[in-house]
């Protein structure tokens, strides 16, 4: 299964300027497969060790004595460690923080070993007291399959060749195709689990089975690492998002989660499922214009789960709503399209917003920045009315509005429309 990260490591470890690398994700998209298959293929070997599962690795790090360390390492992998040609990993660094700090020293002391951690909760283990080495490392950010990447696991070579051509209108005439395949994916989803499954067998009740088995597992980290007094309000939060994309406004209401509920009582709720990667919080701008950053409101945001196949497990979405009738593109209020959007735009890492105006009906669905800013519709149909981008458009004609919808390419004066399933290979090329 290739990964598109995979060609951001070999930029890693080629770089004059490497350092220790951080792969951020949250459980099962696949980072310990990602390193290790990373190492496997671009270097002489790899020394991999667990962190959950080697004893004391408190003890190890007693100090940041980089001969030390290499040796400790170099015992309980197995692996003689030699600088520029071993890969060493540290995986589930989360258990014990200490370990993100000696990764300054490998920075400082010791470039020519080649170092990568991950962990699965690891945001969450960086509000832990220990000091994380700003400036010392890189990251990369791994996600759920995208759909491109779906379709490479699906050997589509043709269509993602036509994709990456960039010829927006030759495209109409395989439409019906990327479009079969893009319902496929809804369905299915990017957890690489769930895709290799999918992949080798084309059995959906086991992709079902799978994706609740994810969800079951998530729900056992609620359980083994949240503080008793919050695990409640993280269940609740949890089980309130597709109940709140749904909504025509899916603006976050706590007062959904539970009645008379207050941003004071679930905000660290939040905040945890924000660190463990579980959700993507999308914040409102109050206004569309660069720099974006400038116009955050953090009050109003909307609440996106991690991975299109588990909204679906999670709504209990028949599979014959999303793969044989049009009830997952007609219904739902277009929760799964903008999910699907969301996930294409946070795998390119753009920072995403949306915006609303207060006292109106006036919101874009989601709102990015490049070089210039574009403000976002999505239609789950082939509906090609805009006016809240044509609204926009009229208050800044600086701002380049793009529809995303079942429709075929097609460039007006002010506004551009892109085939859903183009989202990440088009916003690549804008500007």
């Amino acid at each position: 299964m290739e990964r598109i990260a995979y060609k951001k490591l070999v930029e890693w470890k080629n770089s004059k300027d490497r350092k220790p690398l951080i792969l951020n994700g949250a459980r099962q998209v696949g980072k310990t497969w990602l390193l290790k298959e990373f190492g496997s293929r671009e270097y002489e070997n790899v020394a991999y060790i667990n962190c959950d599962e080697a004893e004391d690795m408190n003890s190890v790090f007693r100090d940041f004595n980089i001969d030390r360390l290499l040796r400790v390492f170099s015992a309980l992998s197995g692996v003689v460690i030699m600088p520029e040609k071993t890969l060493i990993i540290l995986d589930e660094i989360q258990v014990v923080p200490i370990g993100l700090s000696s990764l300054k020293y490998f920075c400082e002391n010791a470039k020519e070993y080649h170092i990568a951690v991950a962990g699965s909760l690891l945001g969450i283990g960086l509000h832990e007291g220990t000091g994380f080495p700003v400036g010392k490392v890189d990251e990369v950010n791994l996600y759920p399959l995208s759909f491109k990447e779906f379709l490479m696991a699906l050997d589509k070579e043709i269509l993602i060749k036509n994709m990456e051509a960039h010829r927006w209108n030759e495209l109409s005439a395989l439409s019906s195709s990327y479009i079969e395949l893009l319902r496929q994916y809804y369905y299915v989803g990017g957890m690489p689990a769930v895709v290799k499954s999918y992949v080798e067998n084309q059995d959906i009740f086991a992709v079902r089975d799978i994706q609740k088995q994810i969800l079951a597992d998530y729900r056992r980290d609620f359980s083994n690492h949240i503080p008793s007094e919050v695990l409640p309000k993280v269940n609740m939060v949890w089980d309130s998002i597709p109940a709140q994309l749904a909504k025509e406004n899916k603006k976050f209401i706590y007062s959904a989660v539970k009645k008379g509920g207050r941003a004071k009582e679930f905000e660290n709720a939040i905040q945890w499922l924000v660190d463990a990667g579980l959700v993507y919080k999308i914040l409102r701008v109050s206004k569309v214009d660069k720099p974006l950053k400038f116009y955050e409101d953090i009050d109003a945001f909307k609440l996106f789960v991690l991975d299109l196949g588990l909204l679906g497990a999670l709504s209990e979405v028949d599979a014959k709503d999303v793969l044989v009738n049009n009830k997952v593109f007609t219904e739902y209020k277009g929760a799964f399209t903008e999910q699907y959007v969301l996930q294409e735009l946070e795998s390119l890492n753009r920072k995403v917003y949306y915006h609303s105006k207060e006292r109106s009906e006036l919101e874009l669905d989601f709102v990015i920045q490049k070089y210039h800013v574009y403000p976002i519709e999505v239609k789950a149909e082939e509906n090609l009315r805009a006016k809240s981008l044509k609204t926009i458009f009229g208050e800044n004609n600086s701002l380049k509005p793009v529809r995303f919808s079942m429709a075929n390419y097609r460039e007006q004066d002010w506004m551009i429309n892109v085939p859903l399933y183009l989202v990440s290979e088009w916003i690549e090329t804008a500007e």
